[in-house]
């Protein structure tokens, strides 16, 4: 049976799937994983927890069915990353995550000055925030000199697989765009000056796009996965855009929500928007561009809650549809990982408001799941500000199971979603590339036909001028609580 194997590394797991030539999945493999936070404000993991995993997830789904002919791998991961490897490829030190980890602030603000703001948005896109790999690299020069020494490669989760498959040194497009401000956004490619100044001695990954084929799997990692040698390996990208793929949420015009341990925001456009409250981003493929967001918690802050409470999300679900729009009076501030866009604020922290003794748990649950749709709505509105074309949005991840959470967005937003059948996530995205990389000429997978949509979310209208007043309460309460918190994060940090 002709098929294609996807893998995809995030936060809190490994995912794997093997996917059939029509689209259907023919097995599935999970290995949890946790983040290491060893300060306030670093978030890590040992990427050679990554290659474990995916051997372990290759062996388990080759099994399952083996009468499987592997046509190709797909690979993706969470990002931007960053994993600085020696001359053997061994890390130089544990992988520093995405805009989660909030360690680089000096670094931004030294790059900034140094670059300008406005010449680095020219260059990149965006300018410089937690998100951005580029001064994570400059804090592993500062801080750790000696690691920084012996570094001679930069790789994320994708890239690291692949290159343990292949022995390819590649990185895509997309994922080398949010290296800001080491890449050119315009002229698609590294740009060198400022390579130089802050990578050094780092050789450069050569550039390609994510569904194009790094390689084929060595004699070596075949006997170590069981992938048969010379199998095709894509390059592979960040899970969101991976995702976005295996939903069909990557023409002009879509907007890809991704439910999941952060909530995701991709919009892709034609044209290169520039805003600072966002990330400009070269699309999965050639001629697209993105104006893309995330919130740092959203399935975090409702795992959050059931673990505090001791309770499960089935309980928790009624309860909070129970307690009905508004929460009996709550208002949370959803940034109890700092937040991302539009605020690009690491030092801001979660707030709950109107907090009584009369509140159940179910009005916390409530406030939190009205919470992420506050921010998903407060990004929107500042993508659409800087003059993204939304027409079509579609949503993503292991949040869509339950629908209250998609209810509730789309009447805090006043959006439309559409739900396709699968949700699986980056992994059956991933699978997609690999089966369209090696597919014969006119005959490529469409995805519309691997995966459909099967439902469509849409709001409720009586509910809209009761969000538009508590989003305007929402704005306004960040406002006017940041600065004490803000002195409660700088107490933080010193613990």
């Amino acid at each position: 049976m002709r098929c294609t194997l996807g893998v995809d590394v995030g936060t809190s797991s490994t995912k794997g799937v093997i996917v059939a030539d029509d689209g259907r999945i023919l097995a599935t493999s999970v290995r949890a994983h946790d983040v290491q936070r060893p300060r306030a404000g670093w978030v890590e993991m040992d990427a050679r927890v990554w290659w474990d995993e995916f051997v372990d997830i290759a062996r388990e789904l080759l099994a399952a069915h083996p009468d499987a002919e592997v046509a190709a791998v797909g690979v993706s991961g969470m990002g931007p990353c960053v994993v600085l490897a020696d001359a053997t490829d061994e890390p130089v030190r544990p992988a520093i995550l995405y805009g989660v980890d909030t360690r680089s602030g000096d670094q931004i603000d030294r790059m900034t000055e140094e670059l300008g703001a406005s010449e680095i948005t020219r260059i990149g896109g965006s300018s410089l925030t937690s998100q951005a790999a580029g001064p994570k690299i400059a804090w592993i020069a500062d801080e750790e000199p000696e690691a920084f020494a012996r570094a001679e490669r930069l790789f994320m989760p994708a890239s690291w697989l692949a290159r343990r498959l292949t022995g390819a040194y590649v990185l895509d497009h997309q994922s080398a765009s949010q290296t800001s401000p080491l890449y050119d956004i315009e002229n698609a490619g590294w740009h060198d000056p400022w390579w130089q100044r802050y990578a050094g001695h780092i050789a450069q990954p050569s550039l390609t796009w994510a569904g194009e084929i790094a390689g084929g799997i060595t004699a070596e990692a075949a006997e170590i996965t069981g992938i048969p040698a010379g199998t095709p390996v894509i390059t592979g990208t960040i899970d969101a855009w991976t995702e976005a793929v295996s939903v069909g949420a990557h023409e002009v015009g879509d907007l890809m929500l991704m439910y999941g341990t952060t909530m995701f925001l991709i919009a892709t456009g034609e044209q290169t928007l520039r805003t600072p409250s966002m990330w400009t981003t070269a699309g999965a493929f050639s001629a697209t561009r993105n104006l893309a967001g995330g919130l740092s918690a959203s399935g975090a802050l409702t795992a959050w809650l059931k673990d505090l409470t001791g309770s499960e999300y089935p309980d928790l679900l009624a309860d909070a549809e129970s307690s009905g729009p508004g929460a009996n009076g709550l208002l949370v501030l959803p940034y109890f990982a700092g937040e991302r866009t539009p605020i690009q604020d690491p030092d801001a922290r979660g707030v709950i408001a109107g907090l009584t003794l009369a509140h159940t748990r179910g009005d916390l649950y409530r406030s939190a799941l009205e919470a992420t749709a506050l921010g998903v709505r407060h990004n929107v509105a500042t993508m659409r500000a800087a003059g993204a074309d939304i027409r079509r949005i579609v949503a993503v991840g292991g949040g869509t199971q339950g629908r209250l959470w998609l209810q509730i967005v789309s009447d805090v937003t006043g959006l439309v979603q559409e739900v396709p059948a699968t949700t699986i996530g980056a992994s059956y995205g991933a699978a997609f590339l690999a089966a369209s990389a090696v597919a014969d000429a006119g005959s490529a997978p469409d995805i519309t036909d691997w995966n459909p949509i099967v439902d469509v979310i849409t709001p409720d209208p009586d509910l809209t001028d009761f969000y538009d007043s508590l989003f305007d309460r929402y704005v306004r309460l960040y406002e006017g609580s940041k600065d004490v918190v803000h002195e409660l994060a700088a107490d933080q940090r010193g613990i």
